[in-house]
């Protein structure tokens, strides 16, 4: 992992995630730090513009988002939004299309959130008739773990069904890995939605809207997964691997 900026520098901190992950509460409780600013999945314009694929709003995330990948580059590495101090950047791993280049990976400070692809596919299906191995990102997930680790050193990996059962002691955990203080204002924000947020929060953030904090943790129904064994197949390796470095505070 890259050492944290120094003091006249901003931390700048991507995290990795796939779909119907806790990324967006994630991003919630780090946007309720007095010291930080956040952007919602700025590849998402580009990702839909290269590949045409059908999502909810495409029409509109595409008009009103930026599909130029350097620009978004720009962005995630120029000047940091309202000049604060952290700069969270939620990013989904099936975004980053190969055409993206990544020398700007050591400008950021990366972490990535894993999910059972079997939950994951499970909320995806409610969205989306339909999901490929693709779509929930976990393979994409586990290549840029290599790449990265390879590069800066083993990122931190933050499970979240793990997360779910002690939100406060991960996110301590992970405050001390990025080199912040950890603020109990990440444990709690207000219900409704944010400037912040994408353009496709109405298709998929009903859930985040309601909330006021981390959900509780709670066992989940995994059966709506086993018609789609072939994709949870090509995930499961990938998932597990990645499982096995998570935080474990």
């Amino acid at each position: 992992m890259k050492a944290a900026p120094t003091t006249d520098a901003p931390l700048r901190i991507a995290m990795w995630s796939g779909p119907r992950n806790i990324s967006t509460a994630m991003m919630r409780a780090f946007e309720n730090r007095e010291d930080c600013t956040v952007v919602d999945e700025p590849f998402y314009a580009h990702y839909l513009a290269q590949t045409g694929l059908d999502h909810p709003g495409r029409d509109e995330i595409t008009k009103l988002g930026e599909t130029d990948w350097r620009r978004v580059v720009g962005l995630l590495t120029g000047a940091v939004p309202k000049q604060r101090s952290v700069f969270y950047q939620k990013h989904m791993t099936h975004h980053m299309l190969p055409t993206i280049h990544h020398g700007w990976f050591d400008q950021v400070n990366h972490v990535f959130l894993i999910r059972d692809p079997r939950q994951v596919l499970i909320s995806y299906l409610r969205s989306r008739p339909n999901a490929t191995a693709d779509d929930i990102g976990v393979l994409q997930q586990a290549d840029l773990y290599d790449e990265i680790a390879a590069a800066f050193g083993a990122p931190p990996v933050i499970d979240a069904d793990e997360f779910l059962q002690r939100p406060e002691t991960h996110l301590r955990a992970l405050c001390a890995q990025l080199g912040i203080p950890f603020t109990t204002r990440m444990l709690q924000w207000p219900a409704g939605s944010r400037d912040t947020d994408g353009i496709w929060a109405p298709y998929w953030y009903d859930a985040v809207l309601r909330s006021t904090g981390f959900e509780p943790w709670r066992e989940r129904d995994l059966r709506g997964a086993d018609a789609h064994g072939t994709v949870i197949d090509a995930c499961m390796p990938a998932y597990e691997r990645l499982r096995e470095r998570r935080i474990r505070p």
